[in-house]
C-alpha cells in the first residue's frame, strides 16, 4: 500500500528534473527529507513530506504566483487523505471515513482518475461510490471535490476544496 499525502504529475519523460523540483520546493517549505518515488503509473510522482499536503499546496500557489518559473517540471499537485485497495467495497469504505467532511447543505462532485487499473468502468466506481454520500452533486460548482487516484492496485482518496489542487 502506498503511504504519499500528495501526487505529483509530471510529463512522462521527466521524471528526474520532476523529483528535483519537487525536493527543491519542499526543502524551501521546511521538509529536509521529502520522500519522493515513481509510480506504476508513468508521469506520477509519490511524495510523502512531514508538512501538511494542504498546506503545501497554498504555499506553492504563492510561490508560482510570486514567480512562476519556479514551477517548470512539475503539473498538478494533488493531496491524498487515504489510501485503500482499488476494489470497489474498499474504496467506499474509505469514502465512508472522509464523507462526514461534506457538511449538511454543502454541494459535492466527484473525480475518478485511473491509471494501470481495466477492473472497473469509471461510471461504474462514480456510481458505486456515490452511494456513500447523501448531498446535492453539483458537477460545476462543487464546495468539495471527492477525488480517487486509481494506481494499479490501490486508490487514493481525498475530500478537497476545488483550491486545493495546484495546477501550474
Amino acid at each position: 500500500m502506498y503511504d504519499f499525502n500528495l501526487l505529483v504529475c509530471c510529463s512522462w519523460n521527466n521524471y528526474g528534473k520532476a523529483k528535483d523540483e519537487i525536493i527543491h520546493l519542499l526543502e524551501g517549505l521546511g521538509d529536509k527529507n521529502p520522500y519522493v518515488k515513481r509510480t506504476i503509473a508513468r508521469g506520477i510522482i509519490g511524495v510523502r513530506t512531514c508538512i501538511d499536503s494542504r498546506k503545501v499546496i497554498r504555499r506553492l500557489r504563492e510561490i508560482f504566483n510570486q514567480d512562476p518559473l519556479a514551477v517548470q517540471h512539475t503539473s498538478k499537485w494533488i493531496p491524498i487523505d487515504l489510501w485503500t485497495p482499488s476494489d470497489i467495497d474498499s474504496m467506499k469504505e474509505g469514502v465512508k471515513q472522509l464523507k462526514e467532511g461534506i457538511q449538511k447543505g454543502e454541494k459535492w462532485r466527484m473525480t475518478v482518475e485511473k491509471r494501470r487499473y481495466t477492473q472497473h468502468h469509471k461510471a461504474e466506481i462514480i456510481k458505486e461510490i456515490a452511494e456513500v454520500i447523501n448531498e446535492k452533486v453539483d458537477l460545476e460548482n462543487a464546495d468539495k471535490i471527492l477525488r480517487v487516484d486509481i494506481i494499479g492496485k490501490y486508490a487514493g482518496i481525498s475530500l478537497l476544496k476545488p483550491k486545493e489542487i495546484f495546477s501550474a
